[in-house]
């Protein structure tokens, strides 16, 4: 066996290097068929962004973090997820989330099995009163049955009014002990329906800021990824036009050196409000990683996209970030790709992100569309 074969083999995967010698492949032609059972790059990223959706989003929020964290390096090097130390991250990750989670909900939810047993005994206890008032009612009975006026006369029938009496007061006491312990176990039922509108407001205010980037108040790249499936629903269907346009800011790294990550902070925060507050209804805007900001702006007229990027150009450029007493010029770079120019949403966001390189290339601090006009 060569030494340039023995470097194929080399790189193979476990599950292929047994492959090859269980079949005494020792050729590099038979290893062809081989690799080609390999999945295609574009299946792996698929796969990914597939696995990711079925673990999120989670009730715990740290959950949705660490998973985040993962599949971000997931998304940049997509071999990663066929190596086995990730593969065990992803698994330790998915039983984390379903224990985490359980704990959260039991300990939201356990008001409600209180509540549940607090009834149950409730209700037994009336039962159970019940039964005894119904059992002294019932010796009454049969006591009246058996009574003869004739011999027993006025003594029978006082004695047996004393009795009727005492049962009806018993009765009674145990009817007032019930009804009240029923009223309490009502007034519980209010405090837990109130408790359960709480955990339904509460898991729906967890959910949207999970669709939430927790410094700049932009969506998710997920979150995002999510709505671009609706608006390409949208596309399919009616065409509605949009852009997509890939923002990154210039120097960041200088400027955390400089002024430190807090500035830094700031500094994402507020440009991620510059672009929350230009995007119409209809548009979105999210954060997709680090420096990096991708939105989707629908269209009728070039000249509407054109102002867009301006005004968005001209309040960064003209004003100052203010972090403490300094104020701090920042600049970006964009790209600016049509969706009707190409196939699919992902060549639209890869033409963009090619067009920002070259804007970063040639100088920063501009905007360049792909009909070659530079803002």
């Amino acid at each position: 066996m060569n030494k340039e074969f023995e470097n194929i083999l080399s790189q193979l995967t476990k599950e292929e290097k047994d492959e090859a010698n269980s079949n005494n492949l020792d050729f590099p032609e038979k290893i062809i068929p081989l690799l080609l059972k390999r999945v295609h790059p574009q299946n792996v990223h698929e796969l990914a962004s597939l696995l990711k959706q079925s673990v999120l989003p989670s009730i715990c929020p740290k959950t949705n973090e660490e998973i985040d964290q993962l599949f971000s390096q997931i998304e940049k090097e997509p071999n990663l997820l066929f190596d086995k130390k990730v593969q065990d991250k992803i698994e330790d990750f998915i039983n984390k989330r379903f224990e985490r989670d359980k704990k959260i909900v039991i300990e939201q939810t356990s008001d409600i099995s209180k509540l549940v047993l607090l009834m149950s005994d409730y209700l037994n206890e009336a039962i159970s009163s019940n039964g005894f008032g119904s059992q002294n009612v019932l010796n009454i009975k049969e006591k009246v049955a058996s009574i003869n006026i004739n011999e027993n006369g006025l003594e029978a029938l006082t004695e047996l009014q004393n009795e009727l009496i005492n049962a009806a007061t018993s009765i009674e006491k145990e009817m007032n002990t019930v009804t009240n312990k029923l009223e309490n176990g009502k007034t519980k039922v209010h405090e837990l329906e109130e408790k359960v509108k709480k955990l339904e407001e509460e898991l729906n205010r967890t959910k949207t800021e999970n669709m939430k980037d927790h410094l700049t108040g932009l969506l998710t790249r997920k979150a995002f990824s999510d709505e671009v499936k609706r608006i390409e629903s949208a596309y399919e269907r009616i065409k509605t036009q949009y852009a997509v346009i890939f923002f990154d800011l210039d120097h960041f790294k200088k400027l955390n050196d400089t002024y430190g990550h807090e500035c830094g902070d700031v500094v994402l925060s507020t440009f991620g409000k510059i672009l929350n507050k230009s995007v119409r209804e209809h548009d979105v805007a999210g954060r997709y990683g680090g420096e990096e900001f991708v939105a989707i702006i629908h269209f009728n007229l070039n000249r509407e996209l054109l102002q867009f990027l301006k005004r968005i150009k001209t309040i960064v450029t003209e004003n100052s970030f203010l972090y403490k007493d300094k104020k701090i010029k920042v600049t970006f770079s964009a790209g600016v790709a049509i969706r009707s120019s190409y196939t699919s949403y992902e060549n639209t966001l890869q033409k963009a992100d090619m067009l920002l390189y070259q804007a970063k290339e040639n100088g920063r601090n501009k905007i360049i569309l792909e009909n070659g006009m530079e803002i």
